[in-house]
């Protein structure tokens, strides 16, 4: 077991990680097609890039402005209220400014931003690492709840984001309609996805650092989960991703971590990841046959453990790769940067000052851990 200052670095060297694969990902976020990003960008993404005007796989017009999922579904969404679907969430809650874009074919999910800019959940990670640290560590779900929406609601938009995830456009419809903001999470059929991780991470070090045991952890991982992801099959790869992020925080062999993120996989069922990395196929193979590159949680989160083995001596080779072949590469790559992160500075060390917000990030990065890390 490594000292507690060595573990705190390790943490802040994730979150670093976790912030820049997401700007990394960010401008060929939901390209379908590996080839339609190297037409978009020449040798594909190499480094941070702007968000370009066309995005050629973009569905945004067909998602739901009132509610959480798609246009289709408004009308009777699981466990959502029909006469929430009234209210117009994006635009007039939530995303301020931005629903004029919504309704154009090939519009940027993240249209506008600009190289090294973070996402939306990115931003909802920096959300929660800020109402820990004002709480010392420790999570408490009210706290997180009431800072979410009041970032979320916030005029002007505290971020630069188009997008919202059907879990934000859910939960507001909800909570629009005047419903208990611990009440508000919205099943749709997108709910059990790897953006559903996003957060995670932050709660995880702060906690373990602050001495509570893994068990503790997992319960307030869960509690965290369900305000916005009520699915219990994604919780159950919550647990393994929290008891991973654990094992990886205490410093384990470079074998080790390998057998760790293996044992990891097998939250999903039937899922053999051994066996497809004895194969040795090409990723866009991996990533794209085996695997959808889609946002669900039973593909995803085994291409992210696929990346971290593979590539476990190379992270930033990781988050290319990641990156290029598309999908949700956004969210799998926070979780990726997050798991390398722990793993290895080097690309924390040679990108993280090119983020646009990495002053702020590391000063609330810095000041979770030194609280965390405070006696109790």
């Amino acid at each position: 077991m490594q000292s507690n200052t060595a573990q705190q670095i390790r943490a802040a060297t994730a979150l670093k990680t976790s912030f820049i694969a997401d700007a990394l990902a960010m401008p060929v976020h939901w390209f379908y097609q590996p080839m339609e990003i190297t037409r978009a960008f020449a040798g594909g993404i190499q480094g941070f890039a702007a968000a370009p005007a066309f995005h050629p796989s973009s569905i945004m017009s067909l998602h739901s402005k009132q509610t959480g999922g798609r246009q289709s579904a408004v009308k009777n969404p699981k466990g959502h209220n029909a006469n929430a679907a009234t209210t117009q969430i994006v635009g007039d809650v939530i995303l301020r400014g931005k629903a004029q874009f919504w309704d154009k074919p090939n519009v940027h999910y993240h249209q506008g931003m600009q190289a090294g800019e973070n996402t939306l959940n990115a931003h909802c990670a920096r959300v929660l690492i800020r109402t820990l640290a004002s709480l010392k560590g420790r999570y408490n779900a009210k706290a997180f709840i009431t800072a979410y929406i009041d970032f979320m609601t916030m005029s002007p938009a505290a971020h630069p984001d188009t997008y919202a995830e059907s879990y934000h456009r859910g939960f507001f419809a909800n909570w629009a309609q005047g419903r208990d903001p611990e009440a508000c999470a919205m099943l749709t059929h997108d709910t059990a996805s790897i953006g559903a991780l996003v957060t995670l991470a932050p709660l995880v070090f702060a906690e373990r650092l602050s001495g509570a045991s893994e068990a503790e952890i997992k319960a307030a991982c869960r509690a965290h989960l369900a305000l916005t992801h009520p699915d219990e099959a994604l919780m159950r790869v919550a647990d393994h991703y929290v008891q991973l992020l654990c094992a990886l925080l205490a410093g384990p062999d470079k074998t080790q971590v390998k057998a760790l993120l293996l044992a990891a996989s097998k939250a999903v069922p039937g899922v053999d990841l051994a066996s497809v990395l004895q194969r040795n196929m090409p990723d866009n193979q991996v990533i794209g046959q085996v695997f959808s590159r889609a946002c669900y949680i039973s593909d995803s989160w085994p291409i992210v453990l696929y990346l971290a083995c593979k590539y476990q001596d190379d992270p930033w080779q990781a988050l290319l790769v990641n990156t290029n072949l598309g999908g949700d590469n956004v969210h799998r790559g926070i979780i990726l940067g997050t798991l390398l992160g722990l793993q290895s500075d080097h690309v924390a060390t040679h990108w993280f000052e090119q983020l646009v917000d990495h002053k702020a990030i590391a000063q609330e990065i810095a000041a979770l851990f030194t609280l965390a890390d405070a006696p109790k």
